[in-house]
């Protein structure tokens, strides 16, 4: 089959080992940067332009669409669902999954455990805020950050309302979250593919620092879950429609509690940590969409 890898550069580590896991298993892989794909709606034909070429024949996509393009990178996967191609990930579940408020929205009604978060419309009530989840010492973090950029421990009452009304003064949506200080500067990255936790891994943030993000100088190590974190990383992916994602989470004295899901992740860590083929299990997964698709067809 004809296997589209949407990604801004063909020669990073997860781009390179999709293509190299497609050509193992027979495939042909195509690398396509969404953001030069021009799309065409008429009527009965909608179809996509890249570099002025139409593009034909494609079986199925796997979204490896970045945080800052995400509406439009969605809007392209959209594109070629209408054109009847598959997608690893729905451009309905990439975008929910990247809106940080509706995704923790979600989890939080299929009642995992997650940390005590608080949003406001750039409330006044700031001591009320810091309060409603459990005091000082608290995270705060940017609706748009990513990779652990705009996130803060406010470790003192004071210091949290300040940070608090420095945001909400510059206008900057944020959420308000509990400290959970037996995480030790640790997650977890749960690695899910069609239903399955393939890998997992321990990321350590570095002496001093909370956050424990690769991209922020972290490490990671091979983990085993427990049979609740394993659950709890299949629940949250399910809730959010994702076949493919990253599930982050936090190892507490009250159980496993989710921080976010990610919907494009990372390849490099996991696969390092867990020394396994994760970019096979990925096309593997590719195959099966595919195949359902074609069965459907022989069954109308």
């Amino acid at each position: 089959m004809k296997i589209a890898i949407l990604s801004r550069n063909s020669k990073l580590y997860s781009t390179k080992r999709l293509v190299e896991a497609a050509h193992q298993r027979g495939h042909e892989a195509v690398v396509l940067d969404h953001l030069r794909c021009d799309l065409v709606m008429e009527q009965g034909d909608p179809h996509i332009l890249y570099k002025g070429e139409r593009l034909t024949d494609i079986d199925v996509v796997i979204p490896r669409i970045g945080a800052s393009v995400t509406f439009y990178g969605a809007a392209v996967v959209r594109q070629f669902q209408m054109m009847k191609a598959k997608s690893a990930v729905s451009s309905q579940a990439i975008l929910r999954s990247r809106d940080k408020l509706r995704s923790l929205q979600i989890l939080s009604r299929a009642g995992l455990g997650m940390p005590k978060t608080a949003f406001t419309n750039y409330s006044k009530q700031t001591s009320e805020l810091v309060k409603e989840v459990g005091g000082a010492p608290l995270v705060i973090k940017l609706l748009e950050g990513t990779q652990g950029l705009g996130v803060v421990l406010a470790e003192t009452k004071k210091a949290a309302e300040s940070v608090i009304e420095a945001f909400h003064n510059l206008r900057a949506r944020i959420i308000v979250q509990e400290f959970i200080k037996e995480a030790g500067g640790a997650d977890i990255r749960a690695f899910v593919v069609n239903g399955e936790v393939v890998g997992a891994m321990k990321r350590q943030g570095k002496e001093g620092e909370f956050r424990s993000n690769l991209h922020r100088g972290g490490n990671a190590t091979l983990i085993k879950l427990s049979r609740k974190e394993k659950a709890a990383a299949l629940l949250a992916a399910k809730s959010l429609g994702l076949a493919i994602a990253g599930v982050d989470m936090l190892q507490s004295s009250r159980g496993p509690l989710i921080l976010e899901v990610n919907s494009s992740p990372g390849l490099e860590g996991i696969e390092r940590a867990t020394q396994k083929d994760i970019a096979s299990k990925i096309i593997e997964y590719t195959e099966a969409l595919v195949q359902k698709k074609s069965n459907k067809g022989v069954e109308e």
